[in-house]
């Protein structure tokens, strides 16, 4: 199944220095893995914005929600998801 997932960041301004970079890092690793995995297929920065926008593929909800929950940001993000499906007018391929 195919979400389009939005995740805006929001981390405390007073989060210490060592413990924001701990996190980002172990964020950066996680992800990449799942793009790896083929998890994560696109994942876009929104410009000017602490965001992004991806697009999931994965088995089921229950699997998206373990997957998110996973992230080491996901205590500091507001993230909304949307569901897709294949469009009748989409030319294969």
């Amino acid at each position: 199944m195919l979400y389009h997932v939005r995740m805006d960041v929001r981390l405390p301004p007073d989060l210490d220095p060592a413990e924001r970079a701990d996190i980002i890092a172990r964020e950066m690793a996680y992800s990449q893995q799942l793009q790896r995995e083929g998890k994560w297929p696109q994942l876009w920065r929104i410009a000017g914005e602490y965001a992004n926008f991806s697009i999931l593929d994965v088995a089921d909800h229950d699997e998206l929600h373990t997957l998110l929950s996973g992230l080491p940001l996901f205590p500091y993000m507001d993230i909304k998801v949307t569901p897709l499906a294949v469009h009748p007018s989409k030319i294969a391929g």
